[in-house]
């Protein structure tokens, strides 16, 4: 740094971001080198596609060493809506910074405006977006065109899920290993295998609570590492399924969170392929009427899936199929 170089004191950012994208992350990068002190505004209504406290929480987790505020007033967002648009967000932003900004930093044509405003100065920021050529609508639009542009910590709001699902033996774990390498991703082994190891296989009541707390955890943890879509060998659906199975009840919490937990594709896997024992594996008698207990509970929570079935390769064409329809949807 050049002797004599002396930050601005304040400065303020205002938007959306809806959702947060690497441009905005050179715009507060770029502001944060320009002041001493830095207040990032995050502007939410309440009927915006994306929950405003989700973006709030993006920003915090990104920026953490920047003043970061919600800001939740239902204020016009053009000024075509009000006549006093200008006034009512000086009055807004002056709520929160009483004695305002000394630089206002946007990348947009409004920020002349709201520098006027606030009697700050303004700094124009890669208005033509040629350093980084994205935009939240683009983002919104087509999250997956656009994931390099997407930080890491909102990924998992664009992600697509997969969960491959069904009867015992019959290729899931194979599969989702497959389709990962396939599609250069990551997925979620089932946690269930390697807690019931150790005990030969034997599940209690007692360990379904565990199998899912440890499937949501592994499942949420990787969301951030995936690249556009997680395969899943397993769900929540499958452990209510089988607690009913083993034990004739379920815990509450776990069927609240099956239904909470949503994946853009199921993929059935069929029985017409030979049963594999292991110590792990039950009912081989009954693989036909687990797989329509699996396929009616999904129906019965309106979930999209499709049933594979044929030979490994086939399989394996038939998933990356269905898979490519939600990739590009």
């Amino acid at each position: 740094m050049e002797q004599g170089f002396e930050k601005a004191a304040t400065g303020m950012i205002l938007g959306k971001f809806m959702p947060p994208h690497l441009g905005h992350q050179y715009l507060v990068d770029f502001a944060r080198n320009y002041v001493n002190h830095l207040t990032v505004l995050v502007c939410s209504i309440k009927s915006e596609s994306i929950p405003g406290h989700l973006r709030y929480g993006w920003m915090r987790e990104m920026f953490p060493d920047v003043d970061v505020v919600h800001v939740t007033d239902e204020n016009p967002q053009e000024p075509k809506e009000h006549p006093d648009f200008w006034q009512i967000w000086h009055d807004t932003i002056r709520r929160v910074l009483p004695t305002g900004p000394n630089c206002v930093f946007a990348s947009e044509d409004y920020g002349w405006k709201l520098a006027e405003i606030l009697g700050a100065n303004y700094i124009p920021v890669d208005h033509a977006r040629s350093l980084v050529p994205i935009s939240a609508t683009k983002v919104r639009q087509n999250a997956i065109a656009h994931w390099h542009y997407i930080p890491p910590c909102v990924r998992p709001y664009f992600l697509r899920r997969v969960c491959i699902f069904g009867p015992e033996s019959t290729g899931k774990s194979t599969l989702a290993q497959n389709l990962a390498a396939h599609y250069n991703t990551v997925y979620v082994s089932e946690y269930a295998r390697g807690l019931l190891d150790p005990k030969d296989g034997r599940c209690d009541f007692e360990d379904i609570e565990l199998i899912a707390r440890g499937q949501i955890a592994s499942e949420d943890a990787l969301a951030r590492q995936a690249n556009r879509v997680m395969f899943c060998d397993t769900d929540l659906i499958t452990t209510t399924i089988w607690s009913d199975v083993l034990f004739g009840k379920c815990p509450q919490w776990i069927d609240q969170q099956a239904e909470q937990r949503q994946y853009d594709l199921y993929l059935v896997l069929d029985v017409d392929v030979p049963w594999v024992d292991d110590n792990q594996r039950y009912l081989p008698h009954l693989r036909k009427e687990f797989r329509d207990r699996c396929i009616q509970e999904l129906k019965s929570r309106n979930r999209r899936y499709v049933l594979i079935s044929g030979s490994w390769e086939e399989r394996f064409h038939k998933a990356c199929a269905a898979v490519n329809e939600i990739i590009h949807s």
